[in-house]
């Protein structure tokens, strides 16, 4: 069965960086698209940054610039490098795959599309 786990999540000051890092086990990385999603306090769960089988990246406009998606196929591992940190990343972040879709940008606004999904990881970003 798949399983997912994040880790890397803390707290920072606002400026700072943090990279989460996404660990699979009962799967190999390599056949599945993956994400990273976020979901503040009272908001709706929302598309971070996804990258197809390949090497194609999506972004929310909010990170661009800010975060970057890499994956590492040998280790079964994603990470979300996230630089220049602001308070409106505060929010519990979560990995998730899925094992298609027809590009990163149309998944990006799909959580619903992603079948596997990690507990979370929580970064709060204060100023």
């Amino acid at each position: 069965q798949a399983h997912l786990v994040e880790s890397g999540g803390g707290s920072v000051q606002a400026g700072g960086s943090l990279r989460l890092s996404c660990v699979a086990s009962g799967y190999a990385y390599s056949n599945y698209c993956l994400g990273w999603f976020r979901q503040g306090p009272g908001k709706e769960r929302e598309g971070v940054a996804i990258i197809d089988r390949g090497t194609i990246t999506s972004y929310a406009d909010s990170v661009k610039g800010r975060f970057t998606i890499s994956k590492d196929h040998g280790k079964n591992t994603l990470y979300l490098q996230m630089n220049t940190l602001k308070p409106d990343d505060t929010a519990m972040y979560y990995c998730a795959a899925t094992p298609s879709a027809p590009s990163p940008q149309w998944a990006l606004s799909r959580p619903v599309v992603f079948a596997v999904w990690g507990q979370g990881t929580q970064v709060t970003v204060f100023s």
